[in-house]
């Protein structure tokens, strides 16, 4: 299935935590805004790879416990079980659209909140399916 859509359109415009754009048999496109000291949370993927890409705001992440400054135009390639988090350290969303391979969220699925997606036990479990 193919799909075209202005990434950096879509990503500036994004309100939500996390808005699942496309779903493909061996990888995932999301948008993610994650508020001024907020952050994607911690977390471990076992078969996923996540591509990170920042298109506005500054961060931190944080990778099996080593910190890494982020800005826009920055890239985050994060690797099967790498423990990680991407922390919003600025004042403004952070503003990032990820790539997953295998995907790991359910289709179109979006949660407006950290909270929201971190109640989501279909979607969770989707993701640990995938593991």
């Amino acid at each position: 299935m193919n799909y075209l859509t202005n990434i950096l359109y879509n990503t500036a415009e994004n309100q939500n935590f996390r808005t699942v754009l496309h779903t493909g048999s061996k990888s995932q496109l999301v948008v993610m805004s994650i508020p001024p000291g907020g952050e994607i949370g911690m977390e471990t993927h076992r078969s996923v790879e996540q591509s990170l890409f920042f298109l506005s705001g500054t961060g931190v992440a944080i990778l099996n416990g080593e910190k890494r400054e982020l800005q826009a135009g920055d890239v985050l390639v994060v690797a099967p079980g790498t423990e990680h988090n991407v922390l919003n350290t600025g004042d403004v969303p952070l503003k990032i659209y990820t790539i997953y391979a295998p995907p790991n969220h359910l289709d179109g699925r979006i949660h407006a909140t950290k909270e929201d997606a971190d109640r989501d036990e279909e979607d969770e479990a989707f993701g640990h399916a995938n593991e």
